[in-house]
């Protein structure tokens, strides 16, 4: 008799060696295998027990690549690399994302035996890409977009200004087996933001720690700003004369006009871009001169006053600074009015003026000290008169003490 204890020992064992029999037999095993898109990846099969047996290997769509060692699939970026009783190899050059999936390993024998090799393509980013959304003006705000069209797994987007972080809004598209990544961020913009370097950084897993950067540098447009350069010391008839117009602005303006107020400019003035060029210096040429700018922002103008001297004629040892700068919105065209009346500055002879004043504050002065002093003379005289009145006529004063009513008060008699 079998009692079931021993029953389940005897099957045991017999499951045993038919396992054990089995892996005696022929087998084949296969590997998976990661590759960069545009790489080259190896495909192994490894084989047990070979005994000479057909070796196929399939594509993920099921069609035959080989045939033991005979190319089946007319399909020259495969090569069988290898085939001995041990390991077949295949080698795919020019990986793509369309070749990723199962690669079939089957050995036909009276059991068939297969093995699937899982090729993964990874696809790292390029160099990404900056859109602008919204044109970036002084006082306004600028969107910049970020953009990595394809990678596999999703690229890292980042901004970066001034090794900072700028915080933007991520969003992903998947186009077949890759993600298409942007991050776009919004960011106020001034005047002195005109140049201003950002940069927006992939990583990714593939890139094994570097990072594709693109560079970019804002571009801030504002109106123009206009400032004469005047010539230093005093000018005489006969001298020369340049003035140089320094101008900013973006864009900038490339048509810098030269005029004079209420009058047209000297038959020798000569306009080259920026600078007014006039010889032979004499005082038809005094005025006020202009010079203005503009772009698709703003307006602006600066002006000069000449004052040329005779030969002769003597000025004043200083300088003085007849420039002074304008400026326009573009609704605001103020020179347009040609009867326009700028001042001219001339000088003064303030240590003239200043002497004049001195002398009649201290004449005001002594005139106050002269007639303080004489109303208080003349009121101790009159106090002395008084007394001595008293004095001299005897007849008043005892009137004064022994008049005839008692009861009246005292009585001032003014001599």
């Amino acid at each position: 008799d079998v009692t079931p204890s021993r029953w389940k020992r005897e099957v045991s064992a017999l499951t045993l060696y038919a396992l054990f029999l089995s892996a005696r037999g022929q087998a084949v095993q296969a590997e998976n295998v990661t590759v960069l898109e545009g790489g080259t990846a190896q495909i192994s099969c490894r084989l047990q027990n070979y005994d000479g047996s057909i070796v196929v290997i399939q594509n993920p769509r099921r069609q035959t690549l080989f045939f033991n060692g005979t190319r089946a699939l007319k399909d020259d970026r495969f090569q069988m690399v290898l085939f001995t009783p041990r390991l077949v190899r295949i080698t795919l050059i020019n990986v793509s994302v369309s070749d990723e999936g199962g690669y079939f390993c089957q050995l036909y024998t009276d059991d068939t035996h297969h093995q699937v090799a899982t090729l993964s393509v990874v696809v790292p980013p390029e160099v990404p890409t900056v859109e602008v959304k919204t044109e970036a003006v002084e006082g306004g705000e600028v969107e910049l977009t970020c953009m990595s069209p394809r990678s596999k797994p999703p690229a890292t987007l980042r901004w970066v200004r001034d090794r900072r972080e700028i915080a933007g809004v991520i969003s992903q598209q998947e186009n077949g087996k890759t993600v298409s990544v942007s991050n776009t961020i919004r960011i106020p913009v001034e005047r002195k933001d005109n140049g201003a370097a950002l940069s927006c950084e992939a990583s990714h897993p593939a890139l094994v720690g570097q990072k594709r950067v693109r560079h970019y540098s804002l571009d801030v447009h504002f109106a123009p700003t206009v400032k004469i350069i005047p010539p230093q010391g005093i000018l005489r008839e006969g001298d020369s004369l340049s003035l140089t117009c320094s101008v900013t602005g973006n864009p900038l303006p490339r048509d810098i006009q030269w005029s004079r107020v209420n009058d047209t400019l000297p038959e020798r003035a000569e306009k080259t871009g920026n600078i007014l060029q006039m010889s032979r210096l004499s005082q038809s040429h005094n005025g006020t001169y202009l010079c203005q700018a503009h772009n698709n922002y703003g307006r602006a103008a600066d002006h000069y006053t000449l004052l040329v001297y005779g030969e002769k004629t003597n000025v004043p040892g200083r300088s003085i600074n007849f420039s002074s700068s304008l400026k326009w919105t573009p609704n605001e065209m103020l020179l347009d009015n040609p009867g326009a009346v700028v001042e001219t500055h001339s000088a003064v002879p303030y240590a003239v003026i200043g002497g004049i004043l001195a002398l009649l504050v201290f004449t005001v002065i002594c005139v106050l000290i002269v007639t303080i002093w004489c109303s208080v003379r003349q009121k101790g005289s009159y106090l002395t008169h008084e007394a001595s009145g008293l004095d001299e006529h005897g007849e008043v004063q005892e009137a004064f003490l022994n008049g005839n009513d008692a009861s009246q008060g005292k009585k001032e008699y003014l001599l």
